[in-house]
C-alpha cells in the first residue's frame, strides 16, 4: 500500500493527528494566518478597484466598450471585496470563540489542579481531631487570659488582717503609755499646820501644794515662784 494512501485511510501519524484533531493553539494560528491573508486580498481588490475607476473615467465617451468593461470588473472587485468583509467577521468571531474557549480550559485545568491539592492536603485531615485542636486552644487562651488578669489585679498580700482590730490594739497600746505616764506623777500631802485666817472672812480652806521633782534649775524657780504666789494669796 502506497503512502498516499495510508494517508487518505488514516494511516501513520498523520491519521492519528488528524483523528485527535489540531489543538487550541494551532487553530488559532492557522485563523490568524487565514486573516492575514484576506487583509492582504482586501487591500489587493481596494488597488484594483482604484485601478478599474481610473480606466473608466479615461475612456469615457470615447470608447464606450472598454469603460463598460473597466465598470463590470470593478463590480466584481466589490463584490469579492464585500464577501471577504463578511469571511473575516466569521473568522474573527470564531477566533475569538476559540480564544475565550481555550482561556476557560485553562482556568478549568487549573482550578482543577488546586482542588486536587486541596483534596490531598485534606487527606490526612481529620474533623474530629481539628475540633478537639480547637476546643484545646479555647481552652489555652482561657488559661492565659486569667493568667493575665491574675497578674495585672492589684496585690493584696497582708490584707487578711482585720483593721478594726488593729484600731482596738492600738488604742489599748495608747491607753497603756497614758496610765504610765499618770502613774510617775507624784500627788502632794496634806500639810500639818492650818491656814491662819483673816478677820471678816470665811475660814482659810487648806491647799495642797503639787510637788513635782524639777528637771533643771528653771524649773525649781518657777515652782517657787508659784508657792510664793498661793502663800500670799492664802495669807
Amino acid at each position: 500500500m502506497s503512502k498516499i494512501s495510508k494517508f487518505f485511510k488514516g494511516g501513520g501519524s498523520a491519521g492519528s493527528k488528524a483523528r485527535r484533531g489540531p489543538s487550541p493553539q494551532e487553530a488559532l494560528a492557522r485563523l490568524r494566518e487565514t486573516e492575514e491573508m484576506l487583509s492582504k486580498k482586501q487591500e489587493y481588490l481596494e488597488t484594483r478597484i482604484e485601478r478599474e475607476l481610473a480606466i473608466a473615467r479615461q475612456h469615457g465617451t470615447k470608447n464606450k466598450r472598454a469603460a463598460l468593461q473597466a465598470l463590470k470588473r470593478k463590480k466584481r472587485y466589490e463584490k469579492q471585496l464585500n464577501q471577504i468583509d463578511g469571511t473575516l467577521s466569521t473568522i474573527e468571531f470564531q477566533r475569538e470563540a476559540l480564544e475565550n474557549s481555550h482561556t476557560n480550559t485553562e482556568v478549568l485545568k487549573n482550578m482543577g489542579y488546586a482542588a486536587q491539592a486541596m483534596k490531598k492536603v485534606h487527606e490526612n485531615m481529620d474533623l474530629d481531631k481539628i475540633d478537639d485542636l480547637m476546643q484545646d486552644i479555647t481552652e489555652q487562651q482561657d488559661v492565659a487570659q486569667e493568667i493575665s488578669d491574675a497578674i495585672s489585679n492589684r496585690a493584696t498580700f497582708g490584707d487578711e488582717f482585720d483593721e478594726d482590730e488593729l484600731m482596738a490594739e492600738l488604742e489599748e497600746l495608747e491607753q497603756e503609755e497614758l496610765n504610765k505616764g499618770m502613774r510617775d506623777v507624784r500627788l502632794p500631802s496634806v500639810p500639818s499646820t492650818s491656814l491662819p485666817s483673816r478677820p471678816g472672812k470665811m475660814p482659810a480652806c487648806y491647799f495642797t501644794f503639787i510637788m513635782i521633782k524639777p528637771s533643771s534649775t528653771r524649773k525649781r524657780a518657777e515652782d517657787e515662784d508659784e508657792m510664793k504666789k498661793l502663800a500670799a494669796w492664802a495669807s
